[in-house]
């Protein structure tokens, strides 16, 4: 009785703190970081692909990408609408952040350096994308930029109190590895997925070198329920996913998770918001009519088992393809790429989620300059016991 007395205690006072910081936040917007700077592949590229020349299959500038209404047609984006970081500018009180390489764009608010097919590795897909170095070069002439128009002394402080969101590594995995014999002769999973998050180490402190402080990340989701590569492995597991490529995410996702504990206390400052994204999606995938979704297994835009085949917008290889009445019903909206209501819903758990599903930080968090609140500062719990 006397434990479940102290538990109920420990409940109100977790109540009263997140209350206390809810009712703090509309007074707190005002201090919030202006910019938002988003480096990845296709789950955050809001358009630079449109610009650069490569295969049909690495861009979404047709329809029916783009058919909910949001914009007025197709972007670039990979979904039936927004995406994630479209989301999380919102919920800042930020404009759209538009892509870098379009023409005449204002970056006073943050850029979008990502590309559809883009990857940690120089390697992956080269010659089609923009790999994370050279997304690393362009934030530089963004930063130069900024410096000019704004003065050293605003662009620095823009520069330190802006958000960076980083969503890549899934095609380094997809096509760099498991698309690519030759890799996997050459290194062995675990030693490619050392050399992956090395290589994303290394970038994220060429970010902290160059004024970066606050952090966002989008950890892998179980790349194995892809409905492509449901498709393309007959020898999948019993759930219809292949493991291989599950099992790559999650070797990724806890590197990822390791390097940035240790980064926290290595670099002065350096502050981040990571998830699960894996087992939320997951969980999905597995039971969609538990969070409003009708088919968490098949893609709206497609063909063949799945809708596994990337024929969304007809105008791949094969030009024919299959369309489902109501995207919103969907977890998946083509082969590879999940819905805008999926990326509306995380985006939400990455706002203000609870150190439960969230952490260090969330996003609110890292914008308005808050302090992390922990259930461990709460409960006298093992490190890290909330955050899986």
């Amino acid at each position: 009785m006397a434990r479940l007395s102290s538990c109920i205690g420990y409940f109100f006072v977790f109540v009263i703190l997140q209350s206390f910081r809810a009712s703090a936040s509309s007074s707190a917007r005002k201090t919030a970081s202006g910019a938002l700077f988003i480096f990845g592949d296709s789950s955050v590229d809001v358009g630079n692909n449109n610009y650069i020349t490569t295969i049909p299959e690495n861009q979404a500038d047709v329809k029916p990408y783009g058919q909910n209404g949001f914009f007025e047609g197709p972007t670039g984006r990979f979904s039936d609408g927004r995406v994630i970081v479209d989301y999380i500018a919102d919920y800042a009180n930020l404009p759209l952040i538009p892509p870098f390489l379009q023409p005449s764009a204002d970056h006073t608010h943050g850029a979008n350096f990502a590309s559809a097919g883009g990857g940690v590795l120089p390697e992956t897909n080269q010659g089609l994308v923009i790999d994370l170095p050279t997304q690393l070069k362009n934030f530089e002439e963004v930063q130069k930029s900024l410096t000019e128009k704004l003065g050293e002394a605003q662009a620095t402080e823009l520069i330190s109190e802006a958000v960076y969101f980083i969503s890549i590594g899934s095609n380094d995995y997809l096509g760099g590895y498991l698309g690519n014999p030759k890799m996997q002769e050459t290194y062995i999973p675990e030693v490619y997925v050392g050399m992956v998050i090395g290589n994303l180490t290394n970038a994220i402190q060429a970010l902290y070198e160059r004024g970066a402080r606050k952090f966002a990340f989008l950890s892998l989701c179980p790349l194995g329920c892809l409905p492509v590569l449901r498709a393309m492995n007959p020898k999948a597991s019993e759930s219809g996913c292949f493991e291989a490529g599950s099992s790559l995410a999650l070797a990724h996702n806890n590197a990822l998770k390791a390097i940035l504990t240790s980064l926290e206390y290595i670099l002065k400052g350096f502050k981040y918001c990571n998830s699960n994204f894996y087992n939320w999606l997951d969980d999905r995938i597995k039971n969609p009519s538990k969070y409003g979704f009708k088919d968490g297994v098949n893609a709206c835009c497609g063909s063949g088992p799945y809708g596994g085949l990337l024929t969304c917008g007809g105008n791949k290889k094969v030009t024919e393809f299959q369309l489902c009445n109501n995207a919103d019903e969907h977890v998946w909206w083509d082969s590879f790429h999940p819905t805008e209501r999926i990326h509306e819903q995380f985006a939400k758990a990455l706002w203000n989620g609870s150190p439960f599903s969230v952490g260090p930080y969330n996003l609110e968090d890292l914008f308005f300059n808050k302090e992390k609140l922990t259930i461990a500062d709460i409960v006298d719990a093992p490190d890290g016991e909330h955050f899986q």
